[in-house]
């Protein structure tokens, strides 16, 4: 029989022993060579793209340049409060350019005008939930509107 002076299991121990410094090793060569390496240095080059926007400017000289119409000032919307000829009181809703323009144009319908305020446009709280009642001051009488002349638009009478 044979001496063994090396057991199998002293043999495996310095197989995994041999691996695993060599594993290390070739990690440690790895991780030197990313983390030590210098960053190339990349020429940044700019670069413009003139964009191929040709401006005819001939077009202010054309009929339909000089034909275009202004805009009309933007109409603001008015609660009143008004008397009609016969003393009955009436109320709705009107649109004008400003509160004169309202007032004469009421006028020019035979009312006379007890009161009228701006209608103010959105609500006290945009983060209320719509499903909530809204306050007084977001409410505007409910009424039918109809057009009145000279283009502005009135709102029918809720008499009382």
């Amino acid at each position: 029989m044979a001496v063994v002076f090396i057991s199998p299991k002293q043999r495996q121990k310095t197989f995994f022993i041999g691996i695993t410094i060599v594993f290390l090793l070739i990690l440690v060569a790895i991780a030197s060579v990313v983390f030590f390496a210098q960053p190339k240095q990349n020429q940044v080059q700019l670069v413009f793209n003139k964009p191929k926007i040709n401006i005819d400017f001939k077009i202010f000289d054309s009929d339909d340049f000089k034909n275009l119409k202004p805009f009309t000032e933007m109409e603001l919307q008015f609660t009143y409060t008004a008397t009609e000829k016969d003393g009955k009181p009436t109320q709705g809703l009107i649109a004008a350019v400003s509160e004169q323009e309202a007032r004469n144009l009421l006028e020019s319908m035979e009312l006379t005008v007890t009161s009228i305020e701006e209608v103010k446009i959105g609500r006290d709280n945009p983060f209320a939930p719509y499903s909530q009642p809204s306050s007084s001051s977001d409410t505007t009488p409910a009424s039918k509107t109809t057009k009145a002349k000279g283009g502005a638009t009135t709102g029918g009478a809720a008499k009382k």
